[in-house]
């Protein structure tokens, strides 16, 4: 895996892992980001939610034809969308720079699936930031991938409401000053003056501060649920533990 792609995981229940996305996407604010599902029942419904938060996304599969992953590549690539989510059949081959974050929504299959996916970021010599969600009961499938890839993931606890809104906040105050240092506001000195005549500048700020800050959208969004990935170890011993019964009982049938 890369060196300068950070790696990190987030363990929650199913049903608050598209919350705690669009809280991550908030608060990170990914240049491009793309974000993996397991099927593609999920990636529409992944995109569709996101899209409903007011998100700019899209999705790619399998099921899709090949002028349209196209054109929502082409989109990505221009950064028309901000959200790519994709199966991984279809986003094998993608060779897309400037991608920024990757979230492994539903944690990969297996750890080749894992390498191919955190390798959409952290190229040409920039630095990248890979999320895994896995629920409690898919820790094991979490250290194989670790063991595998020889690398340890940091754990991270999904962020606060208040996180998120410092985070939102930071990013607006990184704008405007921004844009004082490109010195792009000059045209909007006179109507600043004729504020500054009626409102003092803190409150005037503040108000500023308030419209651009960037504000949760918690439109209910329903996703299907997704079986957490078995542990193959833990059903092979299941599978000798019912034997050993199995073969238990036929010898007490045959003693009788």
């Amino acid at each position: 895996t890369v060196k300068n792609i950070e790696q990190q995981y987030v363990e929650i229940p199913e049903n608050r892992k598209f919350d705690v996305l669009c809280n991550l996407v908030d608060l990170q604010s990914p240049d491009l980001a793309i974000v993996f599902g397991r099927t593609k029942k999920r990636v529409d419904e992944l995109a569709e939610g996101l899209k409903k938060r007011g998100y700019a996304a899209e999705g790619i599969h399998g099921d899709l034809t090949q002028s349209k992953r196209a054109d929502v590549i082409r989109q990505f690539k221009e950064h028309t969308i901000e959200i790519m989510v994709a199966t991984d059949v279809a986003a094998r081959g993608l060779d897309i720079t400037g991608v920024s974050h990757v979230y492994n929504f539903d944690i990969p299959q297996d750890p080749e699936s894992y390498v191919h996916r955190i390798g959409r970021t952290g190229r040409a010599g920039t630095k990248g930031l890979a999320v895994t969600f896995i629920t409690p009961r898919e820790r094991h499938h979490l250290k194989v991938i670790e063991d595998v890839t020889k690398t340890r993931m940091s754990r991270q606890s999904p962020p606060t409401f208040s996180e998120v809104m410092a985070g939102n906040q930071e990013a607006v105050i990184h704008r405007i000053l921004s844009t004082i240092d490109k010195r792009e506001f000059e045209e909007y000195k006179p109507m600043a003056n004729k504020l500054l005549e009626e409102v003092d500048s803190v409150s005037l700020l503040s108000a500023t501060l308030k419209l651009l800050t960037k504000e949760s959208n918690m439109a209910p969004v329903q996703l299907t649920e997704v079986a957490p990935l078995r542990n193959k170890k833990a059903r092979a011993e299941r599978r000798r533990g019912r034997d050993r019964k199995e073969t238990v009982g036929r010898k007490k049938n045959y003693r009788k």
